[in-house]
């Protein structure tokens, strides 16, 4: 009995020093589905302007995941962005607002993921990889050189949220009531100037 029970110990130690690994080895689409995270995110010098990188971290919550993987609806999530110029003399100057919308769907017959934002399809086989690529932002360029004046300092802020007004009607009025629909990040804000 009590080498039982010494065997059961080992075993269960075993498994919990395993833990972290399978833990790390877990989509991350499995591991936060309350809220989108901005975990890195730089304005970099791309085509004669500049350019948002950034990269986030989300899970759909089973609501979610389950209209999607049966063709219910497609899921919208909108990222922003923001270039404020801040003034002591006055309100603070938006100079930049824009956003990027991507549209993820399933599609039954090919048993794919597809992601569209504006002319590019993409399609996928799984729904982490899916999730995967719209963590991964990349290149969008959000402003051109003459808007920005060299020397100033510049607040830069992006979110992403998932689009809750491009759902029909009856969904709207369920996401309006619940949480359950609600996903999103906070703004994340950072400093930005060019010195040339």
């Amino acid at each position: 009995m009590i080498l039982l029970a010494h065997s059961t110990c080992r075993q269960l130690l075993q498994i919990l020093a395993l833990l972290p690994a399978l833990l790390l080895a877990v989509p991350v689409s499995a591991l936060a589905p309350d809220k989108i995270e901005v975990v890195q995110v730089s304005l970099d010098p791309f085509e004669d302007g500049w350019a948002v990188n950034a990269q986030f971290e989300f899970g759909l919550k089973p609501n979610l995941a389950e209209a999607l993987e049966h063709a219910l609806l497609p899921l919208y999530f909108e990222v922003e962005f923001e270039l404020i110029r801040p003034r002591w003399y006055w309100f603070d100057e938006k100079t930049v607002a824009t956003h990027l919308t991507y549209r993820l769907s399933y599609q039954p017959l090919t048993h794919e993921y597809r992601i569209s934002t504006g002319s590019l399809h993409l399609n996928f086989a799984s729904l982490n990889e899916a999730l995967g690529f719209l963590m991964r932002l990349r290149d969008w360029k959000v402003l051109e050189p003459n808007v920005i004046k060299p020397g100033e300092t510049y607040i830069a802020a992006l979110r992403m949220h998932f689009d809750t007004s491009q759902l029909p009607k009856p969904f709207q009025l369920n996401a309006f009531t619940s949480r359950e629909w609600v996903l999103e990040s906070d703004w994340k804000r950072f400093s930005f100037e060019v010195t040339r």
